[in-house]
């Protein structure tokens, strides 16, 4: 029987019956709107200073080199704490660091190791931000209605990134470069006023866990004992590791293989954010998780990518980011929810936080070898990389073990 339309809609959209999950998306789709305004400008601006791709990669690295570093810690903290309150202090304090950085560039004093050291800063507070935004979400709405959440989550980082581009190319063609980061330092204030607006009697908070020793080694053990988790995060490292480094691939592309002007990386970084939201659309539709859809999707994604890096032409290669974007997204949140629904509540905050090192925390060691790699060759070959490794990622999820055994032991182990 046909799926009507009203039914698909519901079907689609069905966390935002929750009134606290609209309040709190609303605020999250401002800030990274925000946030992919203030990603694009410090791209340009780092090229500007330097014109190095080795450069970009390096100030990149620098912005998520403390998610590697700390997240494991503060996935720790995210299970001990109240996460709303939590998040209150990370969104104040990356406001505070793009506030900083915004005035440096107005002032005309901004120099790459000010970029460095703030980029740092920035990434200190992401490292607890990221798990404990993504483990919120799930005492926002309850476990029932937690996979649909991830997925328009991810499709709201994604309408961002196709318009977030496209203010950033009229701010900074109109205003100046250092207003994209005051922007950006704005929007922060939208999600601490969602946080604070939430009817916290609504909310499915999980009971936090108590100190002991240990946790750290808890955590990892029982994330690596579970197959639906320990899977998901090996593949989401290679992939985030080579091939979601678009902040570095997609600027070189645009410069040095088609020799474009910065409307040419905003028309590719907007088209890959147009694809994402429809394959974040689909994602939310069919509501699929498990590693052998994820396989599936690796696969697709990495054809995805090989069709950008033969992209021939600006529009072929438009085209080409939309598909890849669609692929991205899907690959994305199939993976996050998978892990989120496979892991127990008194474990998620740990869980989140190595899934945002999986994503997030392998971009200082990803984006420095893109940036290289496309220097000494071309952007072509970095991204040729990348759809190597989701070929990789998907030989891990289709490698023949002993899964569901160990899932069983380590669910009689959790209870």
């Amino acid at each position: 029987m046909p799926i009507t339309a009203p039914e698909w809609k519901r079907r689609v959209f069905a966390a935002l019956a929750v009134p606290n999950f609209r309040r709190y998306v609303s605020g999250q789709a401002l800030s990274l709107i925000g946030t992919w305004v203030e990603t694009v400008a410090q791209a340009l601006l780092v090229l500007r200073l330097t014109d190095s791709g080795t450069a970009l990669g390096l100030t990149t690295s620098a912005r998520f080199l403390p998610v590697l570093l700390l997240s494991p810690y503060a996935g720790l903290l995210v299970d001990r704490f109240d996460k709303r309150r939590l998040l209150i202090v990370t969104q104040v304090g990356l406001g505070l660091v793009s506030t900083a950085l915004g005035v440096s560039v107005l002032a005309g004093t901004i120099t790459l190791w000010q970029i460095v050291v703030l980029a740092l800063l920035f990434g200190v507070f992401s490292a607890a931000d990221n798990p404990a935004r993504q483990a919120f979400v799930g005492e926002v709405v309850g476990p029932s209605l937690l996979r649909n959440a991830v997925t328009l989550n991810s499709t709201l980082v994604n309408v961002a990134r196709v318009l977030g581009p496209t203010i950033a190319a009229v701010l900074v063609t109109t205003v100046g470069i250092g207003w994209c980061f005051v922007a950006n330092a704005v929007s922060f204030s939208f999600v601490v006023l969602s946080l604070l607006s939430l009817d916290t009697g609504q909310l499915h908070p999980s009971a936090p866990a108590p100190r002991a020793k240990g946790q750290l080694r808890a955590g990892l053990r029982y994330a690596m004992g579970h197959h639906s988790i320990a899977r998901p995060l090996l593949m989401m490292a290679l992939v985030g590791t080579f091939t979601f480094e678009f902040e570095v691939s997609l600027p070189l592309l645009a410069r040095d293989t088609f020799h474009g002007v910065e409307t040419t990386y905003n028309w590719l970084i907007g088209s890959l954010g147009a694809g994402a939201v429809a394959g974040g659309l689909y994602a939310a539709r069919a509501s699929r998780t498990g590693v052998p859809f994820l396989v599936r999707i690796a696969c697709a994604y990495a054809a995805c990518v090989v069709f950008l890096a033969l992209s021939p032409t600006v529009p072929v290669a438009i085209v080409a980011c939309v598909c890849v974007g669609a692929a991205s997204v899907m690959f994305l949140t199939t993976g996050n929810a998978t892990v989120q629904l496979a892991s127990s509540p008194r474990y998620r905050g740990r869980v989140t936080a190595l899934w945002s090192t999986a994503l997030v925390g392998s971009t200082p060691i990803g984006s420095p070898v893109i940036g290289a790699v496309s220097d000494a060759a071309s952007p072509r070959y970095s991204l040729a990389l990348g759809a190597a490794a989701c070929v990789a990622a998907a030989l891990i999820g289709w490698w023949p073990r002993g899964g569901r055994a160990s899932d069983r032991a380590a669910s009689s182990a959790d209870a």
